[in-house]
C-alpha cells in the first residue's frame, strides 16, 4: 500500500473523509494531520436581545504551525504529497478570506510568517526530489463567509453582488492589486454590510500568496503539479484580472498554452473537488508512472459548451477538459478506456442509462455526472440511474454542488479507482479496495440525493420554524448551533439520523445495489486486460450515530455508510 501525505483544504467531509475513502478504494493510505489541527468552524458565540440576534463571533481555523510540523514529521514515510496552501498558510479556506486590517508588505516580502509556512514545500522537494509534490491553491472567491467573524448573510449577498461588477482590465501585478475598486469608467462606491477596504486587503494578501506559489515554488521546480481552483467565480468581476494573470504565469513560467499545462499547472473553477482530483493524479503516478488514461465525454442533453454556471467562469465542457488534465488523463483519439456520461437534461436519463448498459457490454468503463440538479442530485436522473443494475459498477459519480465540484469528485473517484484496478493483483488488497469503493459510491447517492434533495428540506423547515431569533429565522439552518435551542438541535440530530436510516435501507434495495438479494448487483473488482472480474454487493449499513452536522449547519453532514461484498 502506498502512503500519501495529504493536507486538505479544510475538514469538511468532501475535502477530508471522502479523500481518505477514495484513497482506500485505490489502495492508498492517506496520511492527514490530526483532526484538531484541521478544525474549521463557523462562529461559535453570539449576542442577542430578546428574539433579535445582534452579533456572532469566534470561528475556528486550522493550526498552521502544527500543519507545517506535520508535513516535516511525516515526509520520510510518504510516497507523495498533496498540500493545500490555504490550510498550510491560512488555516483553511475560510481562514484565507478573513477580512484583514492591512494587506501586508510589498511583494515578495509581504508576510514573512506566510512565506515561511509556504517554504516547507521547498524543503520537502529538496529533501525528497523523487517524490511527487502536488499543490492545491485557490483564487479567493467573490463573497465573504456567512457567520464567520460576525459577517452575516446580508454581507455575503452584498459582497458577492459588489464584487461581481465589472472591473477595469489590468495585466500587471501591481496594477491588479491597486485596481480592485476601479470600474471600467471610474470607481465603485461604499458598502453597507462589510468593510470593502478590509476585503480588498484580504484579496491583495491572498493574491500575493498566489503569485509567490507560482513564482517562488512552481517556477523553480519545487511543485511537480499545481492545481489553482477559482472558488465561487463568474465570467466578470474582481477575480478576472487575477485569473488572466495566473494564466499568463502558467504560460511564461511553466510552459503553458492558453493558460494551461497538463503536465505542470491547471487553473479552473473548482475548490472542493480538487483534493479528490489530485489524489487521482497521484494514484495514476504511483501505480502507472503517469500513463495517460483515454477519456471520452458523451452528453445526454445540451452540450457542455452551451452551459456556464453563474458560479463559474468556464463552460462545463472546458471544465471537464481541464479536470481530465488534472487527474492525469487525456481525451481519447480512439477507443476510450473510460467514458464520462454527462447528463444535462432530465428527460435524457433513459438514453444515459442505456449508454451505461452498452458501455458495460462493450468493455468501456463509465463515470456519471448529474449536471441537471442545481447543488443536489436531480430526482429523475437519480431514479433512472438507481433503476439500473449497471450503476453499481460505475467508477465515479457525483451530483453535488457546482459543476466544477461534481466533475472533480466524479473524475477523481474514477481515475483513482482505475489506476488500482488495472495494476493490483493481491486478493486481500483488491477486497479492501472494492469495499471502500462500494461504500464511497453508495455514499454519493445517499448524500447527493437522499440527503441533499430529500432530507435537507425537512431539516431546514424545522430549524427555521424553531429559530430563537426572528431576524434570522429564514436562514436559521445556516448555524443551527447558535440559532436553535439545544433541545431543538438534539431533535434535528435525531431527525437526521432517523431519515438517513430509512434512506439507507431504500438505497440498498435499489437495482443499482440489491444488497442481500438472490441476484445482487456487482462492482468491478479487477481488470486484467480485456477481462473484468466482479464482487457482488452483500449489505449496506449506516451507524445510527454517524450522521451529524459537522459545521453545525444543514448544508454539510458527515455520512459514512459501510458496504460489504461477497468476494
Amino acid at each position: 500500500m502506498k502512503n500519501v501525505l495529504y493536507v486538505p483544504l479544510d475538514d469538511r467531509p468532501v475535502n477530508l473523509d471522502d479523500v481518505i475513502a477514495q484513497g482506500k478504494s485505490a489502495g492508498i493510505h492517506v496520511i492527514t494531520p490530526h483532526v484538531t489541527d484541521l478544525r474549521n468552524r463557523l462562529d461559535s458565540h453570539k449576542t442577542s436581545s430578546g428574539t433579535t440576534l445582534l452579533t456572532t463571533s469566534s470561528p475556528s481555523y486550522g493550526d498552521t504551525a502544527k500543519i507545517r510540523q506535520f508535513i516535516l514529521h511525516h515526509a520520510a514515510s510518504a510516497d507523495g504529497f498533496i498540500i493545500s496552501t490555504d490550510m498550510l498558510a491560512y488555516g483553511g479556506l475560510i481562514g484565507s478570506r478573513r477580512l484583514r486590517a492591512d494587506a501586508g508588505g510589498a511583494y515578495p516580502d509581504y508576510d514573512p510568517v506566510i512565506t515561511s509556512l509556504l517554504d516547507v514545500i521547498r524543503l520537502v522537494k529538496q529533501s525528497y526530489p523523487d517524490k511527487p509534490v502536488y499543490v492545491l491553491d485557490t483564487i479567493m472567491r467573490l463573497a465573504t463567509t456567512s457567520f464567520a467573524e460576525g459577517l452575516d448573510l446580508a454581507a455575503y449577498t452584498e459582497s458577492r453582488n459588489f464584487m461581481l461588477q465589472p472591473r477595469r482590465s489590468f495585466t500587471q501585478f501591481a496594477d491588479i492589486l491597486s485596481g480592485y475598486n476601479l470600474s471600467p469608467a471610474g470607481s465603485y462606491g461604499s458598502t453597507a454590510t462589510f468593510n470593502k477596504e478590509q476585503y480588498y486587503n484580504t484579496r491583495q494578501h491572498k493574491f500575493k500568496t498566489n503569485h509567490y506559489i507560482l513564482e517562488k515554488l512552481a517556477q523553480e521546480g519545487y511543485i511537480d503539479f499545481l492545481a489553482v481552483g477559482v472558488d465561487d467565480a463568474n465570467t466578470q468581476g474582481v477575480q478576472i484580472n487575477e485569473i488572466r494573470f495566473v494564466e499568463e504565469c502558467i504560460n511564461g513560467w511553466l510552459g503553458g498554452i492558453n493558460g494551461q499545462n497538463p503536465e505542470r499547472a491547471i487553473i479552473l473553477p473548482d475548490a472542493d473537488g480538487l483534493g479528490q482530483a489530485l489524489l487521482a493524479r497521484m494514484a495514476n503516478q504511483l501505480y502507472r508512472n503517469g500513463a495517460k488514461t483515454g477519456y471520452a465525454v458523451q452528453y445526454f442533453g445540451p452540450h457542455g459548451s452551451t452551459i456556464t454556471s453563474p458560479y463559474e467562469y468556464m463552460d462545463v465542457h472546458q471544465n471537464i477538459q481541464r479536470h481530465v488534465d488534472i487527474v492525469g488523463a487525456e481525451s481519447a483519439s480512439g477507443s476510450p478506456a473510460l467514458e464520462i456520461i454527462a447528463v444535462t437534461a432530465g428527460d435524457q436519463t433513459p438514453a444515459a442509462v442505456d449508454r451505461l448498459a452498452a458501455n458495460h457490454a462493450n468493455g468501456v468503463l463509465s463515470v456519471v455526472i448529474d449536471f441537471v440538479g442545481n447543488g443536489a442530485a436531480d430526482a429523475a436522473v437519480t431514479e433512472g440511474l438507481l433503476g439500473s443494475r449497471y450503476t453499481g459498477s460505475i467508477l465515479g459519480y457525483s451530483g453535488w454542488n457546482t459543476p466544477g465540484n461534481k466533475i472533480g469528485i466524479a473524475l477523481g473517484m474514477g481515475q483513482a479507482r482505475y489506476a488500482l484496478l488495472v495494476t493490483e493483483t493481491d486478493a486481500a488488497a483488491l477486497s479492501s479496495a472494492v469495499h471502500a469503493h462500494g461504500s464511497l459510491l453508495f455514499k454519493r447517492f445517499l448524500k447527493d440525493y437522499y440527503y441533499k434533495r430529500l432530507a435537507i428540506g425537512e431539516i431546514r423547515e424545522y430549524s427555521r420554524a424553531h429559530s430563537l431569533y426572528e431576524n434570522v429565522a429564514a436562514i436559521a439552518d445556516q448555524n443551527m448551533l447558535l440559532f436553535n435551542s439545544p433541545e431543538d438541535y438534539s431533535h434535528l440530530q435525531a431527525l437526521l439520523r432517523e431519515r438517513m436510516q430509512t434512506h439507507t435501507a431504500t438505497l440498498a434495495g435499489a437495482n443499482a445495489f440489491l444488497t442481500g438479494s438472490p441476484d445482487p448487483a456487482c462492482s468491478i473488482r479487477r481488470i486484467n486486460g480485456a477481462a473484468w472480474s466482479f464482487s457482488e454487493y452483500a449489505g449496506a449499513s449506516l451507524h445510527y450515530n454517524n450522521p451529524g452536522y459537522i459545521w453545525g449547519r444543514a448544508f454539510e453532514i458527515t455520512l459514512n455508510p459501510n458496504v460489504t461484498f461477497l468476494c
